[in-house]
């Protein structure tokens, strides 16, 4: 099993991360600073799969389709500047 997060749904308005399909939950949030942190303690592996929930969004709670990517983008850039030093 990889520690690393590797695989994230849209859920209920936020972000569920996993160390794999089937492998465990790493976390949840509905904010970006939130996933950051989640990242920043488990780790991203190098490909991120996503459910086809991050693409149909509004069914899941947030406000439009575009809304979970919109999220991740966000949580990616936190953690790209805090832990890559780089701007995204």
């Amino acid at each position: 099993m990889s520690s690393k997060i590797d695989y994230i749904s849209a859920d209920d308005g936020g972000i569920t991360m996993y160390h794999g399909v089937g492998n465990g939950i790493a976390g949840w949030s509905d904010s970006a600073d939130g996933i950051a942190s989640v990242l920043k303690t488990a780790g991203l592996a190098d490909t991120v799969f996503g459910s086809s929930t991050m693409d149909f969004a509004s069914e899941v709670g947030f406000e439009d389709d575009n809304a979970a990517q919109e999220l991740w983008s966000a949580a990616i850039g936190i953690y790209n500047w805090e832990v890559n030093g780089v701007a995204s």
